[in-house]
Formats: structure tokens, C-alpha cells, sequence
């Protein structure tokens, strides 16, 4: 057996529209949206009864995709507690390589993206930070800068 690749990690959210307006400005290429039902979809998610629409989006270079996803039914439980810091188990972050941090900052603060403290500079190397993102969702952006 023999791994082929990440496909893609998926995110349940409360406003699709808003995610990917998010995830767009950021850079990623919208790939298509589908509603899923049905009982394969029952089998595959481990849930009873699910309608919830996906939206794909992938990364520019085509090897990276984020898929998207509002539940209908059953209703998405709340994250608790809402915004959680990043010490908490689960996943819940997202990291992007960006060639502009502050360009990447000032396009995605319209839609929420706003630090969660600061840029941090490592050894001239990178410059790091983290924003909240749709639905609460904490999403790194990273500039190689050495």
C-alpha cells in the first residue's frame, strides 16, 4: 500500500457564500459546489439523513484543495467555546504560503481576517501570523522571506 497524496481537508461552516468569498480573496480557485444527499453520503459521513452543500476550492498550483461544506440537516453543532485558541485538541487551522503577508492582510481583513495578535519574524526568515476566518475557522498565512 502506498499513499498518492493529501486530497483535499474539509470544513464544516455556517455561511458557505462568506467562506468562499474568504477563501477566494485569499487566492484559492473556486472548483465547483454540489449538494449531497443520499444514501451513500449517509454511509460515507456517518450521519442519518445529511443535505449540505460543498464547495471545492483548490490551491493554484493544483495540488491543494479545501472542501467547504453547510449542513442542512442534521444541523452543524456549534464549536464550543466559539473561537477557540489554538492549544485545543481537534483540528481547526489552516496554514497557506503567501508571497505578500501584508497584501494577503489587507485584502482579507474586509472579510474578517484580522490577526489573531501579530506578525511574528523568525530569524529573517518567515513572517507568520494567524487570522480568524470564516465560522470561526483560524487560518495561517505564512511569507518565506529569506
Amino acid at each position: 500500500m502506498t499513499l498518492l497524496r493529501m486530497d483535499n481537508v474539509g470544513i464544516v461552516v455556517d455561511d458557505l457564500d462568506a467562506a468562499i468569498a474568504f477563501f477566494t480573496e485569499l487566492g484559492l480557485v473556486p472548483d465547483g459546489r454540489a449538494d449531497i444527499e443520499g444514501e451513500f453520503a449517509d454511509e460515507c459521513v456517518g450521519l442519518d439523513g445529511i443535505r449540505c452543500e460543498i464547495a471545492m476550492l483548490r490551491t493554484p498550483d493544483g495540488h491543494g484543495a479545501l472542501e467547504l461544506s453547510r449542513y442542512r440537516h442534521p444541523e452543524a453543532s456549534a464549536f464550543s467555546p466559539p473561537n477557540p485558541p489554538h492549544n485545543i485538541v481537534g483540528m481547526h487551522r489552516v496554514m497557506f504560503a503567501v508571497d505578500d503577508l501584508d497584501d494577503t492582510l489587507a485584502r482579507l481583513r474586509p472579510l474578517g481576517g484580522v490577526p489573531l495578535r501579530g506578525i511574528g519574524d523568525y530569524e529573517a526568515v518567515i513572517r507568520l501570523c494567524y487570522v480568524r476566518g470564516p465560522s470561526g475557522i483560524i487560518v495561517g498565512l505564512a511569507e518565506q522571506t529569506g
